[in-house]
């Protein structure tokens, strides 16, 4: 009980932390983290200019590993990410030199910008942890975390996520503009130029979490709570194709760590409502019907369809 108190003042002065640099930035940093410690990724979508880059920048800093960060373009090659084979002229041999993939921390820059088999070289290192060029295979840094951001007002020259692609992200995150408090904030936090120290989590320690997430004890009507979510969003009527059973894996995973980072050695039923919306919001389909209320965005018909899938399952006491 102890150790998982520890974690939680971490994970509580890591987020003050972030938050404090990358103003109102303290809930999808416990997204971030929950993609970290299940070995899964995050996508983040928002318009331009909300500094999804110093927040995985700053991110990073707080973990200590490597970042580094691939902007695509529609004229960017595979090999642009993976590596490619060089002709080493003094061992007169070919030798791999790897891609900016090969990092702890990769932030995948408006990913929806390059074409698909750019997008498709990244399905290999965001699902196996390495990578295949020229029939040489080679493991990527552990541990290792995918945050992808994309544009949603840019139409010309993007290319969508494909399905599989997408379903390699735990989480699709939206970022909003800041409220005016906030802003301002951000406003006077230009002029604080103190140098920061960073309390940080070694490679170690986050393969340990990892370990601890699969000890979190979940009970057998916890559950049946997630497959219950899980069929209902089959059986809407405003979905055409409800969530995966690999969703609902994933699901259960990410309320372990969800549980134990806020302090806890099990989970409740909060756990699974607090990420309904950031898992499923990419994973369901919705039918054309479901897409006519002009007046609405697609975020927020999505997230209302996800909303009344929730409350129309009956949580366990």
């Amino acid at each position: 009980m102890e150790e998982t108190e520890n974690i939680r003042d971490t994970i509580i002065d890591m987020e003050t932390s972030i938050g404090n640099t990358v103003i109102g930035s303290s809930r999808i940093v416990r997204f971030m983290l929950i993609s970290l410690f299940t070995n899964n990724h995050i996508l983040m979508e928002s318009v331009p200019g909300l500094a999804k880059t110093m927040l995985a920048s700053e991110f990073s800093k707080h973990l200590g590993l490597q970042f580094k960060r691939i902007q695509f373009t529609p004229d960017m090659l595979p090999s642009d990410v993976t590596g490619n084979m060089v002709f080493n002229p003094e061992t007169r041999k070919m030798e791999f030199r790897e891609g900016p993939v090969f990092s702890n921390i990769v932030l995948a820059d408006e990913i929806n910008r390059t074409p698909p088999k750019v997008q498709s070289a990244l399905l290999e290192a965001m699902e196996e942890k390495q990578v295949s060029v020229y029939g040489l295979t080679t493991k990527l840094p552990s541990p290792f975390l995918v945050i992808a951001t994309q544009n949603p007002i840019e139409q010309e020259g993007t290319f969508p996520l494909a399905e599989a692609l997408m379903d390699r992200f735990l989480f699709r995150y939206y970022i909003d503009y800041p409220d005016r408090e906030d802003e301002i904030k951000i406003l006077k936090s230009i002029y604080r130029n103190a140098a920061k120290k960073y309390n940080t989590l070694d490679s170690a320690t986050i393969l340990h979490y990892r370990n601890l997430v699969n000890e979190v004890y979940v009970n057998e009507e916890i559950i049946e709570y997630i497959i219950n979510i899980i069929r209902k969003s089959r059986e809407s009527d405003m979905v055409y194709l409800g969530a995966s059973t690999r969703t609902a894996v994933k699901y259960l995973n990410a309320a372990r760590a969800n549980a134990m980072l806020s302090g806890r050695k099990y989970v409740i039923p909060e756990d699974v409502i607090f990420i309904a919306r950031e898992i499923l919001n990419h994973r369901l389909i919705m039918r054309p019907e479901a897409l006519i209320d002009s007046e609405a965005d697609y975020r927020k018909i999505i997230y209302n369809v996800i909303d009344s899938i929730i409350n129309s399952v009956e949580a366990p006491q």
